[in-house]
């Protein structure tokens, strides 16, 4: 929030540090809320748009997190993570890329910190509250600490009902715009034992990349 004139000084900031605090408290009942399921099934819609660049691409996609494990499934590819090895598999090309994780980027928004990537790394603060099919959505504004980051800001929708995120909207400082909007959300499914395993004997054919 700017601060004008003097006058102004202390209401301003008193108003910016309680909208800081709900926020704050939201995303903490999100957070906890998230961490009492045993595991997470998401149906989702991906749109990603640039309109100087006349860019548009939509598509569905879906994913399991257990923990830091997922296996995710968008543009035909399918990509399992087991906790520590990220294996992507495109059936297309017939082959699998073997690669390390990336959680350490704080500008990488994985699956298995989708729900949570907000814990550090941002500021944030509320915004606006829309009325979607009925519910209601309260957004809070995210904004990277770190001033190289390629993301200008991320809006954070939030039911307030369930405390479930709803959808996601990036702004990149190039002007790309992605929407992560969730269709379905459930919890405790009963998994199978080896769903986040790669089981390399299904892909004999493949060409498999390992990349250091």
């Amino acid at each position: 929030m700017k601060k004008i004139i003097t006058l102004l000084l202390i209401v301003s900031s008193s108003l910016a540090f309680s909208q800081d605090n709900e926020a704050k408290s939201l995303l903490n009942k999100v957070s906890e809320k998230v961490k009492s399921y045993d595991n997470i099934s998401i149906d989702f819609k991906y749109v990603l748009q640039n309109l100087s660049e006349n860019v548009k691409q939509e598509t569905r996609g879906d994913v399991i997190i257990q923990g830091d494990k997922y296996k995710l499934n968008i543009l035909g590819v399918t990509r399992i993570f087991d906790g520590k090895t990220l294996y992507s598999i495109s059936p297309e090309d017939e082959e699998v890329t073997i690669s390390k994780d990336n959680s350490e980027d704080e500008n990488s928004i994985t699956p298995s910190k989708m729900l949570s990537f907000y814990e550090r790394g941002y500021t944030y603060k509320m915004d606006i509250t829309q009325n979607i099919q009925g519910r209601k959505i309260q957004y809070v504004k995210l904004t990277p600490i770190d001033t190289d980051s390629e993301i200008k800001n991320i809006l954070l929708g939030i039911d307030a009902n369930t405390n479930h995120i709803y959808n996601l909207i990036e702004t990149g400082k190039n002007g790309t715009q992605t929407t992560l909007t969730v269709n379905s959300f459930k919890t405790n499914e009963p998994l199978s034992k080896t769903l986040f395993t790669f089981d390399e004997s299904k892909y004999k054919d493949y060409y498999i990349n390992k990349l250091d």
